[in-house]
């Protein structure tokens, strides 16, 4: 019976010893650390949140937390649909890439261009500028008149007409300054250029290409499929305020879900949408005028996390916050969507991209 024992036992421990270094057991460890760390955050009678984890495009992880909408106790879950907010910006910056493989327009071309009647003050302002905030135009987000327009229904052309004659804020590619008037300027030349509203040219040439299929231009009267509410938190919470969506247009004004946002992340790695050497200008670090580098590309924020190169950017729209990051040497995308403005997922999406990369 010994030599029966000795085996069985020596057979266990080779069996547990693979089992803790199996994929699922490791699989398991990081859902657990993953796990606790949001679980601090969302809670299960507040408004909630999304997140997934994908390693090489295969999701390892993909949870929700919290509440869709908190007046009919809905549960939220992983296929709810949540408004993006300036995550919408890499969708402009390679819409207007794929235009210009198109051979529409130049990086370099002047706005003056597109839109011959822009004051530019005498100044140079080019594609290449909007695309990196170093246009020096006045962002519209930071005018104090913005409350007197916030619930109207603007055309492109009557929102760009909104801030055009502000003064400049700077030389062009004398600084960067984080700037939504600037997309809604792209926005504008895709629509100039295509001959489409920039929601449908999204919707046609990605969403429709890419099979996005919960993915569109926000609305607050459309009847949406799993869409989350949402939230502001004061002393409690209240349902967020309401601002027409023609505003945030092309620099913030997107829907989507995590599954969609992996979609788009797997499309650029792939190269499914614009060619590698193209792709490579919107993940550059793109520098000013005197040479510093500005640690933004086309719609992206060039960063690292834990020494590791990350393409990172975030979005926040009233009532929502997103975050999303990918590390593209150990292919590693880590996105979340969160339904009140009370809970940014940025800090988050940071702390799960760097637990994972510990683990792999």
């Amino acid at each position: 019976m010994k030599p029966f024992n000795s085996a069985f036992k020596l057979f266990l421990g080779i069996f547990f010893l693979l089992q803790l270094n199996s994929p699922f057991a490791f699989s398991q460890s990081l859902e657990v650390k993953i796990d606790s760390l949001l679980e601090t955050t969302f809670t299960p009678a507040g408004p909630g949140a999304v997140f997934l984890v994908a390693k090489a495009g295969e999701p390892i992880y993909r949870k929700a937390f919290g509440k869709a909408n908190l007046e009919l106790n809905v549960a939220m879950t992983p296929e709810n649909v949540f408004e993006i907010g300036s995550m919408t910006k890499q969708f402009t910056a390679i819409s207007i890439l794929m235009l210009m493989e198109q051979g529409r327009l130049q990086l370099d071309d002047e706005i003056t261009k597109f839109i011959p009647d822009y004051p530019t003050q005498g100044k140079r302002i080019t594609v290449h500028h909007l695309l990196t905030h170093t246009s020096g135009i006045k962002s519209f987000t930071s005018m104090k008149s913005l409350r007197a327009i916030e619930r109207q229904d603007l055309t492109p052309t009557e929102l760009v007409d909104f801030f055009k004659n502000e003064p400049m804020d700077f030389e062009p590619g004398e600084e960067f300054k984080y700037n939504n008037s600037g997309y809604v300027v792209l926005g504008y030349i895709i629509e100039k250029l295509s001959g489409k509203t920039y929601a449908d040219f999204v919707q046609d040439n990605i969403f429709q290409k890419l099979g996005m299929n919960s993915s569109q231009y926000a609305s607050h009267s459309q009847v949406i499929e799993n869409r989350a509410y949402g939230y502001h938190q004061k002393d409690y919470y209240v349902n967020k305020n309401y601002i027409s969506l023609s505003l945030p247009y092309s620099s913030g004004s997107l829907m989507s879900t995590v599954d969609d946002m992996l979609k788009w992340n797997e499309a650029l790695k792939n190269n499914a949408l614009i060619k590698a050497e193209t792709k490579a200008s919107a993940f550059e670090n793109h520098t000013l005028n005197n040479g510093n580098k500005i640690n933004y590309g086309y719609g992206w924020h060039i960063s690292n996390i834990a020494n590791s190169p990350s393409l990172e950017h975030g979005g926040s729209i009233f009532g929502f916050k997103s975050m999303g990051v990918y590390l593209p040497e150990e292919d590693i995308y880590v996105i979340g969507l969160s339904n009140c403005d009370c809970n940014s997922p940025t800090t988050l999406t940071g702390d799960i991209a760097q637990l994972t990369l510990e683990n792999f």
